[in-house]
């Protein structure tokens, strides 16, 4: 009987850490594919966020001139970024980092204030550990399945082009005027699930973010 009750005390606590770390196991697979890929002699692009950067799968391709690693992990939010800074971003020790982050938090019913409190506090940590590191928030993007939200995205991008404008070293990308097509999202650039991109989408990401990368 008591080590019955010491199993249900110890149960809700593992299930805890479970919530409080979805990601460990993907961001561990991450970790091993870069490491494997990784050459610490040059130069180290990261491009790291939700499911938008965890499926652009020819990254490197597109970029052949840079060392360019995908840390990515699908369905992330800017805190669950928080938490594995140093195994997605700062153990690869990188001139630069591209950060898509925003496009759950806002579905998950986070305001636009939050968000950006949280992005700070990431953005603090990066610049603390790497002062000379640059860092390119991408703004969310437009979506058919989650167009109903267009207004709070609007208000995010807004805030976190405002923070790139207030910190020397970061910069900010906007995505979301290029995917629409004068005020309605293009309908050609995403699968079936209208929320993430075909090639199309990548397309134009790639046409966007390539005047970032130097």
């Amino acid at each position: 009987m008591k080590q019955l009750f010491i199993a249900l005390l110890v149960l809700p606590l593992t299930m805890l850490g479970q919530t409080d770390n979805p990601f460990k196991n993907e961001v561990k697979s991450v970790q091993q594919k870069n490491d494997s890929l990784w050459d610490s002699s040059k130069p180290t692009i990261i491009f790291t966020g939700s499911s938008s950067i965890r499926l652009w799968k020819d990254l490197q391709d597109r970029f052949p001139e840079h060392q360019v690693l995908n840390t990515g992990f699908g369905g992330s939010q800017f805190s669950d970024l928080e938490l594995y800074l140093d195994e997605l971003i700062l153990n690869y020790d990188p001139v630069k980092v591209f950060i898509y982050e925003g496009d759950n938090d806002i579905f998950e019913r986070k305001s636009p204030r939050k968000v950006i409190k949280k992005a700070e506090g990431i953005l603090r940590t990066l610049r603390q550990e790497k002062p000379n590191m640059e860092i390119v928030l991408i703004s969310a993007k437009p979506s058919i399945s989650r167009w109903k939200f267009r207004g709070k995205y609007r208000r995010l991008n807004r805030k976190l082009n405002k923070l790139a404008a207030e910190n020397s070293g970061i910069d900010y990308v906007d995505v979301w005027y290029p995917m629409l097509d004068k005020r309605k999202v293009r309908q050609d650039i995403f699968i079936e699930d209208g929320l993430h991109m075909n090639s199309k989408g990548y397309d134009i990401w790639y046409d966007v973010i390539k005047n970032y990368m130097d």
